[in-house]
């Protein structure tokens, strides 16, 4: 387990901000469930976690009572591909996903969500090596670089400027 470090979640959750209100979030790969803790904490509305990993998932659940927010929250104990794989369009509004280094499950998720917008942004943290490909926005925080897609045309739904 690699979890987000809190820096490099600071500059995400704030370069997503206007996106985040109200939002329906889905945290990929969740691990602690970092991201989508994060989420909430910044006024998402609900937050739905996968994962697999049995020491991650007690660490996940562990966090989510600590935090009380287990209303808002759904635990979903499976892969994150076919979890991914069986989503239609539009399923919610913001996704992350953040497979172990190097893993081409990231690239998986990216080429299913070209194929079925399960979310109107998608999150990707991954190592700077990984080819993404065109389209996203990048933040770079040494090894550590986060691609982002669909959050132009989201801040401009939503009003907000940046």
């Amino acid at each position: 387990m690699r979890p987000t470090a809190e820096a490099v979640r600071d500059v995400w959750m704030t370069h997503l901000r206007g996106t985040l209100q109200d939002a329906q979030v889905l945290d990929l790969f969740a691990g602690s469930g970092a991201l989508g803790l994060e989420a909430l904490s910044r006024g998402a509305a609900s937050a739905d976690f996968v994962e697999n990993g049995p020491s991650s998932l007690h660490a996940l659940k562990s966090n989510v009572t600590s935090l009380r927010v287990r209303d808002r929250c759904r635990i979903f104990k499976r892969d994150a591909i076919p979890f991914v794989e069986a989503l239609s369009a539009g399923a919610y509004d913001i996704a992350f996903a953040d497979p172990p280094y190097g893993s081409r499950k990231l690239n998986r998720v990216l080429d299913r969500w070209h194929e079925m917008r399960f979310s109107r942004i998608l999150c990707l943290e991954h190592a700077p090596d990984h080819e993404i490909g065109p389209g996203g926005s990048t933040l770079r925080f040494g090894e550590t670089v986060v691609t982002i897609f669909g959050v132009s045309r989201a801040r401009r739904r939503k009003g907000s400027q940046s």
